[in-house]
């Protein structure tokens, strides 16, 4: 809060809109915004690609199996970011384990650049928060009925109809609540993006640090910071009221 109110004073200590007009004004700093809103959508999407098959499995899983995929997916998020995040910008790097395999098998001749890349930073953040895009999914599929599906099939519907007729829309506030997650922790991450691409393509959140520890010009970082929390609200806001109205439909 003292945040928000601090982005709405001028340096004479008066309130102003002078600071945000400034933010905007600067190429540079919409570069990063659009940035950070777009590595956050493609990790958001990413996810829910990786998630829902997943989630599908974990739900026709019984037994051992259901118990290795809870604890695959539960297990990861105690290990913390930054190990997660360390351990993928060795496997980017030229002589990491992802170019050795790749040049094993025969798909490029010589190592590829992949470290601080934006396609290396959506999919290290996609490994990290896809447990929040699962979870919510797996939640949703355990309350289907089974009956549905076999009506469906019985009225001769083929499985790509039941899928997008049946499964999907009934799991559609599942999907909303882990995008909203995933979302929300991405446009917000700042250890993933420092440690994958560095300084190289910077986001709001390493502005926002750079601002407050390097630059100390708390008027910056308080813009920026108040900026990512408008649009994270907004993402929440606007998930929690699609989601009300998919479970109104239901």
């Amino acid at each position: 809060m003292l945040l928000l109110l601090q982005s709405f004073r001028d340096t004479d200590g008066a309130m102003s809109l002078a600071s945000y007009a400034d933010f905007f004004a600067d190429p540079y700093n919409r570069e990063v915004l659009w940035r950070t809103l777009r590595v956050a959508f493609l990790t958001t999407l990413l996810s829910l690609l990786l998630a829902y098959p997943t989630a599908i499995a974990m739900n026709r899983a019984s037994g051992p199996w259901l118990t290795f995929f809870l604890v695959a997916m539960v297990l990861p998020m105690s290990l913390g970011v930054v190990v997660k995040a360390f351990a993928w910008s060795i496997l980017f790097r030229t002589n990491g384990a992802l170019n050795q395999a790749m040049q094993a098998i025969g798909l490029i001749d010589a190592p590829i650049r992949m470290l601080f890349t934006e396609t290396a930073l959506v999919i290290g953040a996609a490994n990290v928060f896809l447990p929040f895009m699962v979870l919510p999914i797996y939640a949703v599929l355990r309350q289907q009925d089974d009956a549905l599906q076999h009506a469906a099939a019985s009225l001769g519907a083929s499985p790509f109809f039941r899928f997008f007729h049946v499964s999907l829309p009934l799991t559609l506030p599942g999907v909303v609540a882990g995008a909203a997650f995933v979302f929300s922790l991405s446009i917000s991450m700042y250890v993933i993006p420092s440690l994958i691409v560095g300084e190289t393509q910077q986001t709001m959140p390493m502005m926002i640090a750079r601002s407050f520890l390097y630059l100390r010009n708390e008027q910056l970082g308080s813009t920026i910071s108040a900026v990512l929390l408008i649009v994270a609200i907004m993402v929440v806001l606007g998930s929690s009221w699609l989601a009300a109205r998919l479970g109104a439909k239901e």
